[in-house]
């Protein structure tokens, strides 16, 4: 392996001293953490090979998973998405494990159970929507100054019927 190949945390595998982690690169080794302490190693000389898969990009070696997680980070990011499990902890500690119950005004109909986690799940997956929607009004280059107005103008609307809703978040932040 390549001294250029190696970077700070990388994993790696050393025939003698086993797995390691990359604590420092300089012009002529690594120092490598090993269960048995840090140690200086040539990669080149000592047969040192990525104990991880890694994904070379644009002539540099990054670890895969590290690769793949800002990636995803990125986009998440990017398009105002939350993880699914996200959701969940922005609901207020009261609402856990309770059920919105819609009680038909015609006693011959049913009324309906729905798990309040679901609920909010939905609604929050909405205002993503929203927001994704937003973002790519406000982007768009096709568009003129006074549609992505009135286009804003809808989202504004929309947020505010979805208001009736904050009393489930957890924090103010997080409100429509």
């Amino acid at each position: 392996m390549k001294l250029s190949e190696l970077h700070l945390g990388m994993k790696v595998s050393h025939p003698q001293y086993g797995e390691g982690v990359v604590k420092a690169v300089n012009e002529y080794a690594a120092e490598v953490l090993f269960a048995d302490g840090r140690k200086p190693v040539d990669p080149e000389a000592s047969a040192l090979v990525p104990a991880e898969a890694t994904a070379s990009l644009s002539g540099g070696s990054v670890p895969l998973a590290e690769l793949l997680r800002q990636t995803v980070d990125v986009v998440v990011d990017r398009l105002g998405l939350e993880r699914p499990d996200m959701a969940v902890h922005e609901l207020g500690k009261r609402w856990r494990g309770g059920k919105m119950v819609l009680q038909p005004g015609e006693t011959t109909t049913q009324s309906k159970e729905v798990e309040i986690e679901l609920f909010f799940h939905k609604m929050v997956m909405m205002r993503n929507q929203l927001r994704v929607l937003e973002q790519k009004i406000n982007s768009s280059e096709t568009l003129s100054s006074a549609d992505k107005f009135d286009w804003q103008q809808y989202i504004t609307r929309c947020y505010g019927s979805m208001t009736t809703f904050n009393l489930l978040f957890k924090d103010k932040e997080s409100h429509f």
